[in-house]
C-alpha cells in the first residue's frame, strides 16, 4: 500500500529535556523521523522544549515549537497549523504520556488529527501493568504471578498471597522509577510505599521475583499489512535483577539455541499483533529459565521507539526511526528500500557478522551519598558501544570509549585486589562490577564462586577468564621476545597498546611501534546489515585486526570532527548538536567529513550525517591509526567538549593540524597560572588565585588568598571536583581527595567573590574580530555551577556599565588567546566590577541555547571560520531578539534514595529545558529572582 496521501502535515511530539531513561537517543530518533517524513513531501511540526537537540532545529523540521510539553502547547499548535496526524512514538515515554493525556481529554478528535505509529488500545494494554498481564495470558504468553494494586492495603494482600521474594513495578513510569525487589518482608512497606508515589496514577504491579534469569529484547518492525521483522536481538549480560538501562549488553544474543531464540522471535510476533493494530516500531522484552528454555516470560513490551532502538539501529545499521515513520504514513515494508545497500527491500531481517557490546556510563561522583547499587531503577546517564569481530575486542572498546580513566578492561594497575569487597560487589552489583570479576579472576577466585554470586551465563565469564589469562602470559615476556603471533591475539582481543605496554613493562609508543613492524595493522571494516551478502554503499566502519580494509580512501580534502563520547553530566547531548553542526558546515564548505564517535544514542552517529562514519572509541590509538588512514587536513576538536579538547595536546605532538583555535591557546585557558597573567598583562580583574601540587602548601596559600575559596582541578568537566571551603581543614580534606582521585593533577584556588552575581558570554572570534553571539545572567548568585543555575538571555538587570566590560573583555580576551572559532567566558560581578573566573576557547554548552534562542546557525558560522573559510564579516548576523528566553536545569535526583541534593560549583543536572517569557513579570521569573535577591540581602 502506497503512503496514505491524506496525510499532509505530521506533529512529532519529543521527550522534553534530558533526565535519566530518558536520554538522547530520542534526539536520534525524533530528528530521524523528521528528515524521513520531509522526504515525503509532508510538513513537519515538532514541540519540545529541549534547547540543546538537533531535532529541534530548522535543519529538522518545518515548524520548530519551543514549548513546555502540556495539552496547553498542544492546543496552540493545533489552533496554528492544520496537524493531520500526531507521531507521538519518537519521544520516549513523555511524548507518550502527552498523547493520551490530549485523547482523553479529546484534544484530537476536536481538531480531526488522528494517531500513527500507534494507537491508544497498545498504550493502554502496555503501560496498564494489570491489562498487560492479563493480555498476556490470553496470548499465551508467559507471565509472572503477580496482581496490580492501587492502594496501600491492596499491595499487603497481594504480597502476602504471592510470598517473597518478589517485584515491584509502578505504571506509567520512566527508566524503571520506583520499581525494585523485595527479598524480605521488612522492607515491602517502604518499598510499596515509594512505588505507589512513583507511578503518576498512583498503581504498582506485585509480581513473583525472577532475580537471575536471562534478560532478552527483540526489536521489530510492522507494516500496515501485518508484515512483522526482527531488526535485532539483545542479550543482557547481567541477568534479571538490573534495569536493562544499566546492564551491559550484547547483539546479536549469543547464548541462546536456536529453537530458543525461534520461539522467542514467535511469541515476540503474536504480541505485538496482540496488543493492537498499529504500524511502527515496538521493543520487547523476554526471560528465560537459565536451567529451561522453554520457561519464557514476556517482562514488558514498548510500542514505541525506546532505548535499545537506538542501539539496535547503530548495531545494525538499519534506520528503525526512518523506516517506523515512513510506516506510520502508510507505506508497507516491500514498498521501501534499504538504506545501507540502496538496492534491496527494506523487509529484510538484518544479519550481521561482528558483536555489539554496549557498557552503561554512570556518574555516582555527582550525587554524593548514593547508594551505588544497581536495581531496577535505572541510575546511568549514557553508554558507548563498542564493535567489534568478537565478543572480547567489542567488550575492550566500549571500555575503553567510557573515560573513566581505566584504558579498557584490566591490564592498567588498577585492580581492586581485596577478596571480601570483591565478593560482595559480585554479590551486590554496581556500575564497576564488570572490572571486579575480571580482578576476581585475576586474584584466582574460582570459576563456580564468580558464577554463583553473578548468576552471569557462563560463556560470558568464560570470555572474561580468557582475557585474563591471556594478560598472564604476556606478562611473562619482555618488548623484545613479545611474538609477532601473541601481538595479533592480544589485539584481536581487544587490548589496547597502552594495556599491552602495561603488561610488558615499556611505553605505549613502544608497543605501537613493534606492532608495526610486525605488520600488525588496524584495519576498517563496513557495517553493512548483510553480513556482506550484498553490495553496501553506506560508509559507515568500525575497526579490527584482519587482513582487508574496505574503507576507500578518496583524493578529496578530508575534515576529521571529534565527538563527545557517552552522554554524562556536564558534557551531554548540546555537544553532540555542535558536532553534527559542524559536520554540516564543513560538507557545505566542500570537504569530505569524517565523523569518530563511539556514542549510539546520538544524532552524531546516524550513518547519513557525514560523509563517513567511524564509530570506534574517542581514545588516541583508535584516532590516531584512523588519521593516518585518512590522511585529512586536520582535526576539529572544539566541538566535541572535553573529551575531543583531551586529544588537542597529542594531536600537536604527533603533528596533526588542528583545526580553528591552536593547541597552544587551548592549553593556556587550562592553565590557571599562564591565563591569569595574560589577564594581568590586558589589565582584566580577575580574583586572587594560586595554583597547589601537594598538600603540604595549602596553609601558606590560603593565608594569601583569604577565604572562602573555590577549590577545583585543571582539566575537569561540568566542574567536577570542585568545592567552596571556608576553612583550612576543610580545605587540606578536600585537596588530598583531588590529588588522590585524580593523580598528577594541578589544584586551583580562587578566592570566592561571595554575594556576586554570575554571567557569561559566548562569541565567535576569526582571530582579528569577535562577534558576542549572547550574554545570559545566572538568576541564582555565584557559586552554583552554570549548567545548575537558571539563566536569562539577554541579562535583565546588569547596568549597561557591567555589559560593556563584558563585551570589551570578551573581544580582548578572545583576540589575545588568538581564538579562531568559539568560546566562553564566565564572569562574576560584584560593586559594578566584572571578574573574569574562566575562559573555554570552545563550543560551550549553552551555544545551542542561544542559537535556537535568537534562531542563528552559530556553530556553523564558527565552523567555517575555524576552517578559514569565511571571516565574520562574511556573515550577515540577523538575531531574532524578542523578549526573554531562560535556561531550566533539569535534575534526575527521583532515582537516588538519600543523595545530596544542594547545588554548588560541581554540576548536578542532566538535562535542560527553554523557557520564553515576553516580560519581566513572568510567574517563574519572579519566583525565582526573588530568592536570589533574598540571598543576597542576607
Amino acid at each position: 500500500m502506497p503512503k496514505d496521501n491524506s496525510i499532509k502535515s505530521v506533529l512529532i511530539i519529543g521527550s522534553g529535556p534530558i533526565v535519566i531513561g530518558q536520554a538522547c537517543e530520542f534526539d536520534y530518533a525524533g530528528s530521524q523521523a523528521s528528515r524521513s517524513l520531509k522526504e515525503e513531501g509532508i510538513e513537519v511540526v515538532l514541540i519540545n522544549s529541549n534547547p540543546a537537540t538537533i531535532m529541534t532545529d530548522k535543519v529538522t523540521a518545518d515548524h520548530i515549537y519551543l514549548k513546555p510539553l502540556t495539552k496547553q502547547s498542544i492546543r496552540e499548535i493545533l489552533e496554528t497549523h492544520n496537524i493531520d496526524a500526531v507521531l507521538p512514538t519518537m519521544g520516549g515515554q513523555t511524548a507518550l504520556n502527552l498523547a493520551m493525556d490530549c485523547e482523553k481529554a479529546g484534544i484530537w478528535s476536536r481538531y480531526n488529527v488522528k494517531m500513527i505509529g500507534v494507537n491508544t488500545d497498545a498504550i493502554e494494554t502496555t503501560e496498564d501493568r494489570e491489562q498487560f498481564r492479563l493480555r498476556m495470558k490470553e496470548l499465551g504468553a508467559g507471565v509472572c504471578k503477580g496482581k496490580t494494586a492501587k492502594s496501600f492495603l491492596e499491595g499487603k494482600e497481594i504480597a502476602q498471597e504471592i510470598g517473597f521474594p518478589l517485584v515491584i513495578r509502578p505504571s506509567y513510569t520512566l527508566g524503571g522509577t520506583g520499581g525494585g525487589f523485595v527479598n524480605e518482608q521488612k522492607d515491602f512497606d517502604k518499598a510499596l510505599t515509594h512505588g505507589l508515589h512513583a507511578s503518576p496514577v498512583h498503581e504498582v504491579l506485585v509480581e513473583q521475583s525472577i532475580l537471575g534469569w536471562k534478560e532478552f529484547e527483540l526489536e521489530l518492525l510492522r507494516d500496515n499489512v501485518g508484515n512483522v521483522i526482527i531488526i535485532c536481538s539483545i542479550e543482557n549480560f547481567d541477568p534479571m535483577g538490573i534495569h536493562t538501562g544499566d546492564s551491559i549488553t550484547v547483539a546479536p544474543a549469543l547464548t541462546l539455541s536456536d529453537t530458543a531464540y525461534q520461539n522467542m522471535r514467535n511469541m515476540a510476533i503474536k504480541c505485538m499483533n496482540g496488543i493492537g493494530h498499529f504500524a511502527g516500531g515496538c521493543n520487547i522484552q523476554f526471560s528465560i529459565n537459565p536451567n529451561n528454555e522453554d520457561d519464557l516470560i514476556v517482562i514488558e513490551i514498548n510500542p514505541r521507539v525506546s532505548r535499545s532502538s537506538a542501539l539496535a539501529s547503530k548495531a545494525t545499521g538499519y534506520p528503525i526511526a526512518k523506516i517506523a515513520a515512513k510506516l506510520a504514513i502508510g507505506y508497507n515494508l516491500d514498498e521501501l528500500k534499504n538504506q545501507i545497500t540502496k538496492t534491496t527491500s527494506a523487509f529484510f531481517e538484518p544479519t550481521i557478522d561482528y558483536v555489539i557490546v554496549k557498557v552503561p556510563r554512570w556518574n555516582f561522583d555527582k550525587f554524593k551519598g548514593s547508594d551505588r547499587h544497581l536495581g531496577l531503577t535505572m541510575k546511568s546517564v549514557g553508554e558507548a558501544m563498542g564493535i567489534g569481530r568478537n565478543f572480547q575486542e567489542a567488550l575492550q572498546k566500549a571500555c575503553q570509549s567510557l573515560e573513566i580513566n581505566r584504558n579498557g578492561l584490566g591490564a592498567d594497575g588498577k585492580e581492586l585486589k581485596d577478596q571480601a569487597t570483591l565478593l560482595d560487589s559480585l554479590e551486590h552489583p554496581g556500575w564497576n562490577r564488570l572490572f571486579h570479576i575480571y580482578d576476581s579472576f585475576k586474584l584466582g577466585m574460582p570459576f563456580k564462586t564468580i558464577h554463583k554470586l553473578t548468576k552471569i551465563d557462563p560463556w560470558f565469564l568464560r570470555q572474561i577468564e580468557e582475557l585474563v589469562e591471556l594478560e598472564k602470559e604476556i606478562a611473562t615476556n619482555t618488548l623484545t621476545d613479545f611474538s609477532k603471533e601473541m601481538m595479533l591475539e592480544a589485539k584481536q582481543k581487544g587490548f589496547a597498546d597502552r594495556q599491552i605496554a602495561y603488561m610488558l613493562g615499556c611505553l605505549e609508543s613502544e608497543v605501537a611501534k613493534k606492532r608495526k613492524e610486525f605488520d600488525i595493522n588496524r584495519v576498517f571494516k563496513l557495517v553493512d546489515s548483510c553480513a556482506a551478502e550484498f553490495e553496501a554503499s553506506t560508509p559507515y566502519y568500525y575497526s579490527t585486526f584482519d587482513e582487508e580494509t574496505e574503507s576507500v580512501v578518496t583524493d578529496k580534502k578530508k575534515i576529521v570532527v571529534l565527538g563527545s563520547g557517552p552522554n554524562r553530566i556536564g558534557q551531554g547531548i548540546e555537544f553532540d548538536y555542535c558536532c553534527v553542526h559542524g559536520v554540516l558546515a564543513a560538507k557545505e564548505a566542500g570537504y569530505e567529513t569524517i565523523m569518530i564517535n563511539c556514542n549510539p544514542e546520538t544524532v552524531s552517529t546516524d550513518f547519513d550525517i557525514s560523509d563517513k562514519l567511524y564509530f570506534e572509541p574517542v581514545f588516541w590509538e583508535h584516532i590516531f591509526d584512523i588519521i593516518e588512514h585518512e590522511k585529512p587536513e586536520g582535526v576539529i576538536v572544539q566541538l566535541g567538549g572535553q573529551t575531543a579538547l583531551k586529544l588537542s595536546e597529542k594531536l600537536e605532538r604527533h603533528g596533526i593540524k588542528i583545526i580553528g583555535t591552536s593547541y597552544k591557546s587551548l592549553d593556556l585557558a587550562e592553565d590557571r597560572g599562564r591565563f591569569s597573567t595574560l589577564l594581568k598583562e590586558l589589565e582584566i580583574p580577575y580574583p586572587k588565585f594560586g595554583v597547589l601540587e601537594e598538600a603540604d602548601q595549602v596553609a601558606e596559600l590560603s593565608k594569601e588568598l583569604g577565604f572562602p575559596l573555590l577549590v577545583r582541578p585543571s582539566y575537569v568537566l561540568g566542574g567536577q571536583s570542585m568545592k567552596i571551603v571556608i576553612n583550612e581543614d576543610e580545605l587540606e580534606q578536600h585537596v588530598v581527595n583531588i590529588l588522590r582521585e585524580i593523580p598528577g593533577n594541578k589544584v586551583l584556588l580562587d578566592h570566592f567573590l561571595d554575594q556576586a552575581i554570575e554571567a557569561e558570554a559566548d562569541a565567535i572570534s576569526d582571530g582579528e574580530e569577535s562577534y558576542i553571539i549572547g550574554i545570559m545572567e545566572h538568576i541564582e548568585p555565584a557559586g552554583i555551577h552554570s549548567g545548575d543555575s537558571n539563566a536569562v538571555l539577554p541579562p535583565f538587570d546588569l547596568s549597561d556599565n557591567v555589559i560593556k566590560q563584558i563585551e570589551d573583555y570578551t573581544k580582548r580576551i578572545a583576540k589575545a588567546m588568538n581564538v579562531i572559532g568559539l568560546i566562553n567566558i564566565q564572569f562574576a560581578v560584584k560593586d559594578e566590577i566584572v571578574y573574569v573566573i574562566e575562559a573555554n576557547p570552545r563550543a560551550s554548552r549553552t551555544v545551542p541555547f542561544i542559537a535556537k534562542s535568537y534562531r542563528e546557525p552559530y556553530v556553523n558560522y564558527a565552523t567555517k571560520v575555524m576552517l578559514g573559510d569565511k571571516k565574520l564579516k562574511d556573515f550577515n548576523f540577523n538575531p531574532h531578539k524578542e523578549g526573554y528566553a531562560i535556561k531550566i536545569p533539569v535534575f534526575s535526583f527521583e532515582k537516588f534514595v538519600n543523595v545530596n541534593k544542594e547545588l554548588g560549583p560541581e554540576m548536578k543536572s542532566t538535562g535542560e529545558a527553554i523557557y520564553f517569557i515576553d516580560d519581566l513579570e513572568d510567574e517563574f521569573f519572579t519566583k525565582v529572582y526573588s530568592e536570589r535577591n533574598l540571598y543576597l540581602s542576607k
